[in-house]
């Protein structure tokens, strides 16, 4: 496509252009999103059936797991398609709505674990007034929160990029639309949406949840510690282990991607970002958790005659006590 052009459409290069990986990286992240439905339905699943997973914490990782989905489907399912059909072409509008519903879903994804952070802090700093301080409505109004203004964050983003009247070119060499190849391909000014990036996407999207987030820890690491009893520092840590390790493999995935100048390396740590982290999630949060672990068996044990019937039943309790 000639430069300085406006453009009805985009071509996504998508992860490789080589023809004999095709086959293996179809195969690769048709599992990969296969196992980031099952997880993270499960653990939705789980959270929604089992009474004893009826806490804020679980409430926020239900709304934790139901992102990962939705950002996964986002970007995995055209990649999939991509190479099924071997079409890498992406009409604007779509591209568009791919960027804004990405961005706005990790971001949501952030202010979640602030969130959770700080229903750990109430927990551990201030146990007694747990249950007052994290009540349902409070968990609601926290979880809208995060929806609502991911939702508006990205709408300054959307317009600018709407609004970018040329392009050198309408192919983006990447798996799926971002506001990097956007910016990179455009021909006209994008001053005001480079500052934008710089500042509002950097603070609010990255370091002001990292911020709120270390603050929470701070306080919690100063409790842990005046725990006279290693056993109960112990078991303080444990509840908060498996928060931690996903906090630190979501920023340290999001700061190699924006720091490292490479747009190769850009377009890997983003798909890291895309497929690993939702893929790991459900298997930290399971594996290093004794409420999740004991809930699964539970379900397995009632579900063992009939699992539909189980289901059924499940559901309608929840009606009931409802």
């Amino acid at each position: 496509m000639k430069s300085n052009q406006t453009v009805t459409y985009f071509i996504v290069k998508g992860i490789s252009d080589v023809p004999e990986l095709q086959a293996p990286i179809f195969i690769l992240i048709l599992l990969i999103y296969l196992i980031i439905l099952v997880g993270n339905m499960g653990i939705f699943t789980l959270v929604c059936l089992d009474s004893h997973l009826h806490t804020p914490m679980y409430f926020f990782l239900a709304n934790l797991s139901i992102v990962d989905m939705m950002s996964s489907t986002v970007t995995l399912h055209k990649t999939l398609l991509t190479i099924i059909t071997g079409d890498k072409k992406v009409t604007y509008l779509a591209c568009m709505v791919q960027y804004y519903m990405f961005s706005v879903l990790q971001a949501h994804e952030l202010y979640i674990l602030v969130a959770m952070s700080y229903d750990r802090y109430v927990a551990i700093c201030r146990p007694l007034n747990y249950k007052i301080i994290m009540n349902y409505k409070i968990c609601l109004l926290l979880a809208s929160f995060c929806w609502i203004f991911g939702f508006m964050q990205y709408i300054p983003f959307i317009w600018f990029v709407s609004k970018i009247s040329c392009f050198s070119t309408n192919v983006i060499d990447h798996f799926c639309c971002d506001l990097v190849p956007f910016m990179k391909l455009a021909c006209s000014d994008v001053t005001i949406l480079e500052i934008l990036s710089n500042t509002e996407g950097l603070m609010i999207y990255f370091v002001i949840p990292f911020l709120l987030i270390l603050i929470s820890y701070i306080f919690i690491i100063r409790s842990i510690m005046e725990i006279r009893s290693s056993i109960g520092r112990r078991k303080a840590f444990y509840t908060c282990s498996s928060h931690i390790t996903v906090i630190m493999l979501l920023y340290s995935t999001l700061t190699f991607q924006y720091i490292i100048p490479s747009n190769v390396s850009k377009k890997w740590f983003s798909l890291f970002n895309a497929a690993i982290v939702p893929m790991l999630n459900p298997f930290i949060y399971s594996l290093k958790n004794k409420d999740v672990k004991s809930a699964f068996w539970r379900r397995i044990g009632k579900c063992s005659g009939n699992p539909l019937c189980c289901i059924v039943g499940n559901v309608v309790g929840l009606k009931k006590k409802a």
